[in-house]
């Protein structure tokens, strides 16, 4: 078992700067998903932990040992692909057994690992089956058996699961995360699926242009955003934001519509914003409700009925985008019918005009 810790680490491809400057902790036995959209530095900064990218700056240590010299063969990692890379000729057992027998470990000790790591992952009554013969989802067990049979200190998973489809996804993401409690193992995610990082993750760490911009607990990063980009991109349906401007009403602060001016709500909580200064209000479709008087005046454009949910998108005049609502149950809404709504203030998130959240 073993600690993976990153200090001050950029990559740069000529002059593209793909990671800057990142330094973390990931602790014994726990279980770090990096999250991002696509060219945010996540894949490359698991391929320098890994030891398959070389560290333009800033040092990788595993264990406590510094590792910017070691070859990837010698950090004591297992890594598993978005590919599965399995050799088709060979059988589920002599898949995941290869490496062992290429560093000349004896048959007997190869034949017990392979049944050990199939039983763990379920494996047993395909071990003579060929890859052709597997589903996705049991090639991908084949490839993840493959990297535990060599007992790895760390494991490293680069989007594992994007090749297969909702279904097989919920299946495996189970499946990682029974086998992260049974093995005991520190386990580094990347993944662009916000979906898997809230299940799977001790800690979630988001990237965005190459830069760690909020680490923490997957709720804590929910309910406390640390800016826009965060409110964002994590929450499924994703967060509304409605351009707002600040009045001081008494002690309160009034926040309003950019647009026409409409009220949204008063709050005395403490924020780093002043009266007066432009502000985008967040808030999630669940913690939306319809109500008969005062609140938003909206038009419904789209009804998605989810059988135990409903999405309704709202038009509010002004708006460049639409409002997403969730509501529970079959609520009777009508395409192009008129409804207000309006939210708890304590369901709000506040960010100023630099994307940053307000709350103190």
């Amino acid at each position: 078992m073993a600690s993976v810790e990153l200090k001050n680490v950029s990559k740069t491809f000529g002059r593209v700067e793909a990671v800057r400057d990142v330094s973390l902790t990931v602790n014994d036995r726990e279980f770090v998903v990096f999250v991002g959209p696509s060219g945010c530095g996540k894949s490359t900064l698991l391929r320098m932990i890994a030891g398959l990218e070389s560290v333009s700056s800033g040092e990788v240590c595993i264990g406590g040992r510094p590792m910017n010299d070691v070859a990837a063969a010698d950090r004591g990692i297992a890594m598993v692909f978005q590919s599965y890379a399995l050799y088709p000729h060979m059988s589920v057992a002599e898949n995941m057994g290869f490496a062992l027998k290429m560093l000349g470990t004896a048959r007997a000790e190869i034949d017990r690992k392979v049944v050990e790591a199939a039983a763990i992952l379920r494996l047993e009554e395909l071990l003579s089956r060929k890859p052709r013969e597997l589903s996705g989802g049991q090639r991908q067990r084949v490839a993840i058996g493959r990297a535990i049979v060599r007992k790895p200190d760390v494991f490293l998973f680069d989007e594992p699961l994007s090749n297969l489809d909702a279904d097989l996804r919920a299946q495996m993401r189970v499946e990682i995360a029974r086998l992260h409690r049974q093995l005991e193992t520190t386990m580094i995610y990347v993944t662009h699926d916000q979906v898997e990082a809230m299940t799977l993750a001790d800690r979630i760490v988001i990237l965005d242009k190459g830069r760690v911009v909020q680490q923490g607990r997957p709720l804590d990063l929910h309910e406390r955003p640390a800016n826009r980009f965060v409110a964002g991109f994590l929450g499924q349906p994703k967060m509304n934001f409605l351009p707002a401007v600040a009045e001081r009403v008494g002690d309160a602060i009034a926040f309003r519509l950019a647009a026409d001016r409409q009220p949204l709500f008063s709050t005395r909580e403490g924020l780093r914003l002043a009266p007066g200064g432009t502000a985008e209000i967040g808030v999630r479709p669940n913690a939306i409700s319809l109500v008969e008087d005062k609140g938003i005046a909206a038009e419904i454009v789209l009804v998605e009925r989810l059988g135990g949910t409903s999405l309704l998108y709202l038009k509010v005049d002004g708006l460049p985008q639409l409002v997403t609502v969730e509501l529970q149950g079959k609520p009777a809404a009508t395409i192009g019918s008129s409804v207000r709504f309006r939210f708890d203030p304590a369901d709000a998130h506040v960010f100023d005009g630099q994307g940053r959240s307000c709350r103190l």
